[in-house]
């Protein structure tokens, strides 16, 4: 593993890039009351005990993408039907502590990402009328956080929301651009990439470090920047190989990326990488040691939470399910996931995609 100072990041591997570095800036808006949000989706009450409760039940849309919070109180999830109250997917929230669900004033959102608090929330959607991309956000405090600027994708939060990274596609030449956005104000690009392939950036709790990958021919890998030194370190699979990123734990201490058949968990400190074998990463629990992981093959369950330091395996699903990055909390306690099953809960017969939380202790 190599330290890079930061702005040199774009001219190691991108020299024929021009030196044009674009910032894309998230400005505050005042706080506002805000309006009363459509009511969300009836949904399951409890949570606190061993099993699986299934947090949308609604029997008339599908649910997915969902995230939730490390203490795993709040769960974030889109709808996958358009709603004529929000113009497309809706963002709901669901604070398993409290026993209510919210609707997020989105206008629209796929794939949201959550801020630890639980009191934050962005999400990609099209620009009104267009197929580019933009972000919104969302506080409980200070109302939407509007992104100003167009092909803006893939979120992530930090615990307190603070900041928020972002992917970020300039046309022309088409290339990604990894950015950080202080909602105190101003931003930074971080790595320009000589590809317009999704960058997956994934910030830590404290928002010093982002993990992203850059596909590019010649440059393909992992790369992990701290804010604190100002550098990009990687590849992180070192320069023989490739490999695409899962997600940054939420203690910025752990890595995990994917490389040929296995899964790799990167430990930062040491710059050491444990090898998971045949296995396709999902997602890592906040403190670095879960890994939700997709077996290899076509039996057994769909998807398995590991134990890194043991080496245990308990099923999370034995029917088909999917799931995404911040998905499991801290120390591995709950994992949220969607599936269109029936049967994981007695009464699901809706016959589309719902979203289920299993609770280990």
């Amino acid at each position: 593993m190599r330290g890079i100072p930061n702005r040199s990041t774009t001219q190691r591997v991108r020299s024929t890039l021009s030196a044009t570095v674009v910032v894309c800036a998230v400005t505050l808006v005042a706080p506002t009351v805000a309006t009363a949000a459509p009511p969300g989706p009836t949904v399951a009450t409890g949570g606190s005990s061993v099993g699986v409760e299934r947090i949308s039940v609604a029997t008339d849309e599908g649910y997915g993408a969902a995230s939730i919070t490390p203490d795993g109180r709040s769960i974030v999830f889109t709808s996958l039907k358009n709603g004529p109250a929000q113009g497309g997917n809706a963002v709901y929230v669901r604070d398993r502590q409290a026993g209510q669900t919210r609707t997020e004033p989105l206008s629209e959102g796929w794939t949201p990402a959550i801020s630890g608090d639980g009191r934050q929330v962005a999400a990609n959607a099209p620009r009104q009328g267009m197929t580019a991309e933009r972000i919104q956000q969302h506080s409980l405090d200070l109302g939407l956080l509007p992104v100003t600027c167009g092909r803006c994708n893939q979120p992530s939060l930090s615990a307190d929301g603070r900041h928020l990274a972002f992917g970020l596609l300039l046309h022309p030449p088409l290339n990604r651009h990894v950015v950080v956005a202080d909602r105190n104000g101003g931003s930074e690009t971080i790595a320009v990439l000589n590809t317009s392939a999704p960058a997956r950036p994934s910030i830590s709790g404290d928002g010093r470090h982002v993990a992203y990958q850059d596909l590019a021919y010649r440059t393909e890998g992992v790369y992990l920047w701290d804010r604190t030194t100002g550098t990009t370190s990687g590849p992180l699979e070192g320069p023989s190989t490739s490999a695409s990123l899962v997600q940054l734990s939420d203690d910025g201490n752990k890595v995990v990326y994917l490389s040929g058949s296995d899964t790799y968990v990167h430990d930062v400190a040491s710059g050491h990488a444990q090898r998971v074998a045949n296995v396709q990463g999902v997602a890592i629990d906040p403190t670095g040691r879960y890994l939700l992981y997709t077996p290899s093959g076509t039996g057994g369950p769909s998807l398995v939470l590991r134990d890194l330091q043991t080496g245990a395996d308990e099923t999370v699903s034995d029917q088909p399910a999917t799931a995404e990055v911040d998905s499991v909390s801290a120390g591995g306690r709950e994992v949220v996931f969607q599936s269109a099953a029936d049967g994981i809960v007695p009464g699901d017969t809706n016959g589309t995609s719902d979203v289920f939380v299993r609770r280990f202790s």
